[in-house]
């Protein structure tokens, strides 16, 4: 009988090891914290100040081409200098200026951009080339000049200008960076005007 108790009470405590020693290895749940510690999705915003504007004084720009590897950079250009590249493109692309614009096109394109929408704006998105300038060293092939063109936000890009935006930001194609720069590049004040912030998926910074 004392054998038999013995027995028991040991193959009862095997039983209890085997089942703890079983849970242990289960994959453990994930917890509320576990899920609370996960980042949120974040977007980089560029906020551009206005100048001139009485409507808001500043309007909020995000990338066209969010995906890693798009081999898409974002440049801050000088304002005047993009649009005067602009102009000489010979597509009939080439918007007039805003003071020519109709009063429904200039509402709407205010209205788009307006900070207070839940709906953060592209920056314009360009590419550039460059050709022989006009004149002597030109024709001598001495000097060029860039041609800048628009393909999306040309409206925003001169709209902004209009409500005098010096300088903001636009996507081109990793290999026309180097030559956007040269040729519209924005002064090193620009970095220090415009922010780019970083905000969560639930708007917080």
């Amino acid at each position: 009988m004392l054998l038999t108790q013995s027995a028991r009470s040991f193959s009862a405590l095997l039983t209890r090891w085997r089942f703890a020693a079983g849970i242990s290895s289960l994959p453990l749940p994930l917890t509320p914290s576990s899920s609370a510690a996960a980042p949120a999705s974040a977007e980089t915003v560029w906020l551009v100040p206005l100048h001139e504007h009485p409507w808001y004084d500043h309007v909020r720009l995000k990338r066209v081409f969010v995906a890693d590897g798009t081999r898409h950079q974002v440049v801050l250009v000088d304002a005047r200098k993009l649009l005067a590249c602009a102009d000489r493109d010979n597509t009939d692309y080439v918007l007039r200026p805003v003071a020519e614009w109709h009063s429904g096109k200039v509402r709407g394109i205010r209205e788009f951009l307006d900070p207070e929408n839940s709906r953060v704006p592209q920056m314009p998105y360009v590419t550039i080339c460059t050709r022989r300038a006009t004149g002597l060293l030109g024709w001598l092939g001495l000097e060029r000049e860039g041609v800048v063109a628009f393909r999306n936000g040309q409206h925003r890009a001169r709209y902004l200008a209009d409500a005098g935006a010096r300088w903001f930001p636009v996507e081109v194609h990793e290999r026309e960076a180097a030559l956007l720069r040269e040729m519209c590049g924005a002064a090193d004040d620009a970095r220090t005007a415009i922010r780019a912030t970083t905000f969560t998926s639930d708007g917080h910074a």
